[in-house]
């Protein structure tokens, strides 16, 4: 049987659990699954580990309003914008405030 590709990822972690690329790669394979508290868990220590240029925050926002945190998604978005027009990616920065925009009734 084939080892699915989130214990594959698993399995590399115990190896190399400083290794923040591996953090985000969970986090896209548990959003795949809908098991957004572990998204949020990977991305967070992703987000330790490494600067993220924005696309981490998208996930992140995504991840925490499922779970109606909302607050802390409109701060993940926030973080975001930051961090998004820091290494000038305006188009991302945009998506993000439209992001907030559909929290605003939330």
């Amino acid at each position: 049987m084939e080892t699915s590709r989130l214990e594959m990822l698993k399995a590399m972690l115990q190896t190399d659990p400083d290794d923040p690329v591996l953090y985000y790669m969970l986090a896209n394979e548990y959003m795949k699954l809908e098991q957004y508290p572990e998204v949020v868990e990977h991305l967070q220590t992703y987000l330790r580990l490494q600067e993220d240029e924005g696309a981490a925050y998208r996930l992140l926002g995504e991840a925490l309003r499922r779970l109606g945190r909302i607050e802390e998604a409109r701060r993940a978005y926030q973080e975001g914008i930051q961090t998004a027009l820091k290494h000038n990616h305006p188009s991302m920065a945009e998506e993000f405030q439209e992001s907030l925009r559909d929290l605003e009734g939330a």
